[in-house]
């Protein structure tokens, strides 16, 4: 018999957190929940057996974003944060942190749950790869270096770590160097649902990395739009298994 996945709400709206926990009970997940982060991150310390994580942003006390970035630094469980501002600049920060996924508030429950699922069908395909020996654990492309068990980006004598979303997207790129990748295709693979029309996320997604990578935001060079089609990694990829390689 297969274990019921576990998912943590985190809500200070009680009617939220009685709806979510009935909604997704019925459809045979587990659900946890807290009124606040320190509540939330308290229990995960002393568990730590979540699959997925719903986080409010407006919390008291330590906020969405605080909580979500205390907890990526112990884990990399998925997180989708839930957001009563529509404002895009509050999902970019969401996902520069670490979220996997956001949905705006009213949603619907059949929405959000569609979302879980599909993020957790990426971790099962994820975890059934991760399986087998590890036999590139570097990519090398241009000036760059990307470390995949660390997810940190090395360039010359620096170097950042990347959040969920940002590596991501450039896994997505470096697994596919020189295919056009259409938005639909961007959106599926990093966010877990098809982009919807006029969506301007992805670009604002693409934009980030591109920073990352220091391009010229009026002459990307690594990273380039296909007018009408989507992006395209133009660089040479070098899988290898060691540095010294």
């Amino acid at each position: 018999m297969t274990k019921a996945k576990r998912l943590y709400v985190v809500d200070d709206d009680d009617e939220i957190r009685i709806l979510l926990k009935t909604y997704l009970e019925k459809h045979q997940f587990t659900v946890l929940t807290a009124d606040s982060g320190e509540a939330f991150l308290a229990d995960f310390r002393a568990e730590q057996e979540v699959d997925l994580v719903i986080l409010d942003i407006m919390l008291p006390g330590q906020d969405g974003f605080a909580v979500c970035r205390s907890l990526r630094a112990q884990s990399q469980v998925p997180v989708i944060m839930l957001t009563a501002n529509s404002d895009e600049m509050d999902r970019i920060i969401g996902l520069e942190i670490g979220a996997d996924d956001y949905l705006a508030k009213p949603f619907n429950p059949r929405e959000l749950l569609a979302r879980i699922k599909a993020i957790l069908r990426r971790m099962e395909h994820s975890e059934v790869v991760d399986i087998a020996p590890v036999a590139h654990r570097f990519y090398r492309f241009a000036q760059f270096t990307l470390d995949t068990l660390s997810r940190e980006l090395h360039f010359k004598a620096e170097k950042e770590s990347l959040s969920g979303a940002d590596y991501n997207l450039l896994m997505l790129f470096l697994t596919n160097p020189g295919a056009v990748l259409t938005r639909e295709i961007i959106a599926e693979n990093t966010r877990g649902r098809d982009s919807a029309p006029l969506d301007r996320f992805i670009d604002v997604h693409v934009s980030r990395l591109r920073q990352r990578l220091r391009e010229d935001a009026r002459q990307p060079q690594l990273i380039k739009t296909i007018r009408g089609q989507g992006y395209i990694l133009t660089a040479s990829v070098e899988a290898i298994s060691d540095v010294r390689d």
